[in-house]
């Protein structure tokens, strides 16, 4: 692409991580906008401006022109690329997948994370063994997808790796055993194998934490 991008991001979210792993799997350059989401940083109107929805990660492709939903931008930007598929079959597979993320990988294991971590939820709460127990199934279906394949679709790594990738590397902070899963384990480790693999996912600090910071999460 001719024109600079900037990523507008929080470095704690996976799906903010998701689009900084595909731009550096892409080798592709861009200015880089850390935000402080606990910190009020997403409740300006100058943000609100931006993104109406104040969540990140928000890609700025042009002046003025943004993208938001992280996995609308993995489709942006892997485009032509050989993460996309050409072909309309396996491209609608790929949305399969990308679907199938936000709606029973984000809102399991990374929503336990992400409440756990930040004291919103504590293990042994009704909410938290819904959200293990859904992870668990999430994990049966990619496990069952994987035995005998490399990656998700068409035999190859496209997005629709990096975008389950996004959450399940860190399932165990979630308190969510994945050893039951060998094919998916398999895959985890030919995914951080890839070329120009990053891995800078950071922790919540601790303004993340309930009644500490200012954010549209509470």
């Amino acid at each position: 692409m001719s024109v600079t991008l900037r990523l507008y991001d929080y470095a704690a979210s996976a799906n903010c991580y998701k689009a900084r792993l595909l731009l550096a799997q892409l080798g592709i350059a861009y200015e880089r906008v850390a935000l402080d989401i606990f910190d009020a940083d997403t409740l300006t109107a100058e943000f609100e401006r931006i993104n109406p929805a104040r969540s990140t990660p928000v890609l700025e492709v042009s002046p003025g022109r943004y993208l938001t939903e992280s996995n609308a931008i993995l489709a942006y930007l892997a485009e032509g690329s050989e993460l996309s598929s050409g072909e309309p079959f396996e491209r609608a597979q790929v949305l399969r997948w990308l679907l199938f993320e936000q709606a029973d990988v984000m809102a399991t294991i990374g929503g336990l994370r992400f409440r756990l971590l930040t004291g919103r939820l504590q293990p042994d709460e009704p909410d938290a063994a819904r959200r293990r127990a859904g992870a668990a199934d999430a994990l049966r279906v990619i496990d069952t997808h994987l035995s005998g394949r490399e990656f998700f679709v068409d035999d190859r790594y496209t997005i629709a790796d990096i975008a389950i990738y996004g959450y399940t590397p860190v399932a165990h902070e979630a308190g969510i055993d994945t050893h039951p899963y060998p094919a998916f384990e398999a895959w985890l480790r030919r995914i951080a194998a890839q070329p120009n693999h990053i891995n800078d996912l950071d922790a919540y600090p601790p303004n993340a934490s309930l009644q500490i910071g200012r954010s549209i999460y509470g």
